[in-house]
């Protein structure tokens, strides 16, 4: 199922701020110590349960019960939920495929946390990267620094230390 586009000249829906992501986990308590040590936070919201039929229908479900988790970052909360009923199979998430989607943290010293990360144990799924100006626009993002990872559950993140025109927005 996929919605249609609306056409901008005739409704502007004016989202702009984001509160949360939710990211479907398969084992909350695995995913919760991940990004504890992701973070350094602890979760805001640990081990909370929500069930019912009219929640169900909100999520497109015929019903549903789920255990949450909630991490609060300065700019953004992270919601880990797990699906007990009903269970849901894992997604075959890549970056090129379409609906798969990332989760970036900003970082300022990148080649610091990169290493801090490998020797923590955490696999990249390939090298750290630095964009050049051949390679990217508009130019003057050329220096950003990325690396990209998954969590225990496949999801897409990244670190990114921003240069030039991938400044953090106002």
């Amino acid at each position: 199922m996929s919605n249609a586009v609306p056409d901008p000249a005739a409704v502007s829906v004016g989202l702009d701020t984001a509160a949360h992501v939710g990211i479907s986990v398969a084992d909350l308590d695995r995913s919760v110590a991940f990004y504890r040590a992701l973070t350094g936070l602890e979760p805001v919201v640990e081990d909370e349960t929500m069930r019912g039929a009219a929640f169900a229908r909100s999520q497109g479900l015929l019903r549903t019960e789920l255990r949450y988790a909630t991490f609060r970052l300065r700019n953004l909360g992270i919601d880990l939920i797990q699906f007990r009923q009903p269970a849901g199979e894992p997604a075959e998430v890549a970056a090129n495929r379409p609906g798969s989607m990332h989760l970036c943290f900003e970082v300022e010293d990148l080649p610091a946390v990169y290493d801090r990360m490998r020797a923590a144990g955490l696999d990249f799924l390939g090298p750290a990267y630095t964009f050049t100006t051949e390679e990217v626009s508009p130019p003057d993002a050329a220096g950003t620094e990325v690396a990209y990872f998954n969590d225990p559950d496949g999801t897409n993140l990244e670190i990114i230390a921003p240069k030039g025109g991938f400044a953090r927005p106002n």
